[in-house]
C-alpha cells in the first residue's frame, strides 16, 4: 500500500515503514484490547468501591482508594495506547520491539490498591 492510500491519521501516526504482516498488526490490536479490558476492570472495580461500599469503609479512605484504583486503570489505558502505536512502528521498521512499561505499572498498582483495601479491611475489623 503506497502513502497516498493511506489515511491522514495512519500517516501521522505510522509515518515510517513498510506495511507489516497483518497477523502481527491484529495480534497487536488483540493485546491492545486485553489490555483495555483490564483497563476497564480497574475503573468498575474503583466506581463500584465508591457507590456500594460506603456502610463498610470509612469515606476519605474509601474514596482516595477508588481514585487510586481508577487513576491505575487509567494509567493501563493510556499506557496500553502507548504501547500499540510503539509496537506497530517497531514492527513496520524492524526494530525490536519495546519493554513493555505497563506490566510494571500494572504490577506496583494492584500492589498498592492490594495493600490499600487489606489495611481498610483491617482497620474496619479493629
Amino acid at each position: 500500500m503506497s502513502d497516498h492510500e493511506r489515511s491522514r491519521l495512519s500517516r501521522w501516526v505510522l509515518p515510517h515503514g513498510a506495511e507489516p504482516d497483518p497477523r502481527f498488526t491484529l495480534a497487536n490490536e488483540r493485546t491492545f484490547l486485553a489490555w483495555i479490558r483490564t483497563s476497564l476492570a480497574f475503573l468498575a472495580g474503583g466506581t463500584a468501591l465508591e457507590a456500594f461500599a460506603a456502610e463498610a469503609f470509612p469515606s476519605p479512605l474509601r474514596t482516595w482508594l477508588a481514585v487510586l484504583i481508577i487513576g491505575v486503570g487509567i494509567l493501563i489505558a493510556t499506557g496500553a495506547a502507548v504501547r500499540w502505536v510503539r509496537v506497530e512502528r517497531s514492527m513496520r521498521t524492524g526494530r525490536p520491539l519495546p519493554i513493555p512499561a505497563i506490566v510494571p505499572l500494572l504490577g506496583f498498582g494492584a500492589v498498592a490498591a492490594s495493600i490499600a483495601a487489606v489495611a481498610m479491611i483491617v482497620g474496619s475489623r479493629a
